[in-house]
């Protein structure tokens, strides 16, 4: 891993440099995903079928045989040993609690002149979920996404699944079980995304897409956005500990391994106030990475992004998490609580020795699907605000609209809009 040290001359520079991502769309991929929307949005189901016969391998004939019912999902479920039936009813019931409280009401209220304002909260009616398939399955993912739309009250929830060569996840399809998922479609890639966003004969049109995919599910996603709604399009996952050697090295060590066992471009960043201590996790990462199934993905994610940032303490190293504002960041030192008011950035903030960042992948509560390469500088996490929209409520009294007519007269007049004046006016007991 790179050692970068706050008191070099060129520290800031060095930050800049670990964070630099290409996040450009690979125009080669953007053609064949506009190709393959182009084609989905105009044929329908037959585009559908044949792209998922052609990269999935599959030999549908038809869309019933992409189309999984309640009973398939009920009964996948039931195949699940009890631990993980019992696994992911816990989980579930977790998230959907923190999710309650994320929920927003109506609310109205009444000004002097009787004039009454407001907002006026209602559920979308029908959003798709992308979840990925084959050697990348996520059950987690499926709660995490359909829990809080359920919670915001969406009546239909649609996912969509990629099933390679006809390979189906039961842990997957029981997930869907659990959260409430309305309909299944054994479909993924762009023309899963494409197919939600325009509605084919058999897939419906969905007002809002989420749920992470590979790097044509991201392209095609981009495409549909303004369509549909989208929930992100999101970038290698990311880990940043700050730590003050109060937590064991073994136990940040595998932290840091956390995220870098997804994929090579992912990120994993130490910042620490002790040489000492740094060093020592640095010793128990080259023991531990013995131990990891996915060594050589770790390995590479740690050389090609990963890095030990030397502080003087931890206000300077509060400052550096907040230039980099990492997906998750976890606050390993004493009295966490103390500095987590410091963070200003971050996708969500692990606090204490004992709060692994895992946890809060699985079973804490919070959405896991969180803002990437520093967009926590200005987005959230994945919420039913997300699957609720806000309607403003005004109902202006007779009194009211003497007032507020003769402002929005002279304004519109003022754009020389005068139908708009006019429309104002008419409305004043003396015309202007």
């Amino acid at each position: 891993m790179k050692q970068l040290n706050s008191a070099s001359t060129d520290f800031w520079q060095q930050l800049k440099d670990l964070q630099a991502f290409e996040t450009a769309q690979d125009p080669k991929i953007d053609q064949i995903v506009a190709d393959i929307c182009h084609d989905v949005q105009n044929r329908g189901d037959a585009a559908v079928i044949e792209y998922t016969n052609r990269f999935d391998g599959m030999n549908a004939q038809s869309m019933a045989d992409l189309t999984l019912s309640q009973a398939d999902l009920q009964a996948a479920f039931e195949r699940c040993s009890s631990d993980v039936q019992n696994a992911l009813t816990t989980a579930a019931k977790r998230i959907e609690s923190y999710h309650q409280h994320q929920k927003q009401a109506s609310w109205q209220y009444t000004d002097e002149d009787g004039t009454v304002l407001g907002q006026q909260i209602t559920a979308l009616d029908r959003v798709g979920i992308y979840v990925p398939g084959g050697k990348a399955s996520y059950p987690s993912s499926v709660m995490m996404n359909a829990m809080p739309a359920h919670v915001a009250g969406v009546k239909e929830i649609i996912m969509v699944v990629p099933t390679p060569k006809g390979e189906r996840n039961d842990i997957v399809l029981a997930a869907a079980y659990v959260a409430g998922v309305t309909q299944i479609f054994t479909v993924g890639g762009a023309q899963a995304v494409a197919a939600l966003a325009y509605g084919t004969e058999t897939i419906p049109q969905v007002d809002k897409i989420t749920g992470p995919g590979n790097a044509f599910v991201a392209a095609a996603k981009r495409r549909v956005f303004g369509i549909v709604g989208i929930d992100m399009v999101a970038g290698p996952s990311e880990i940043l500990v700050i730590a003050d050697g109060s937590t064991p090295a073994d136990w940040v060590a595998m932290d840091l391994f956390s995220q870098a066992e997804h994929d090579e471009i992912a990120q994993s960043i130490l910042i620490s106030t002790s040489a000492t201590y740094a060093a020592q996790v640095q010793e128990a990462m080259s023991r531990l990475i013995e131990t990891m199934p996915r060594r050589d993905i770790i390995e590479a994610s740690l050389n090609n992004r990963g890095a030990i940032v030397l502080v003087k303490d931890l206000d300077e190293a509060c400052e550096v998490a907040n230039y980099l504002a990492p997906e998750h960041l976890e606050l390993s030192v004493e009295n966490a609580e103390q500095w987590a008011p410091k963070i200003r950035h971050a996708g969500a903030i692990f606090m204490g020795a004992y709060t692994s960042e895992s946890l809060g992948d699985y079973c804490a509560g919070p959405n896991h699907v969180l803002p990437t390469s520093r967009t926590a500088r200005f987005a959230s996490p994945l919420g039913v605000y997300d699957f609720q929209k806000r309607s403003s409520l005004i109902q202006v009294s007779q009194a009211g609209a003497q007032k507020l007519g003769s402002i929005a007269s002279i304004l519109a007049h003022g754009e020389g809009l005068t139908a708009h004046a006019r429309a104002a006016e008419m409305r004043m007991e003396t015309e202007a």
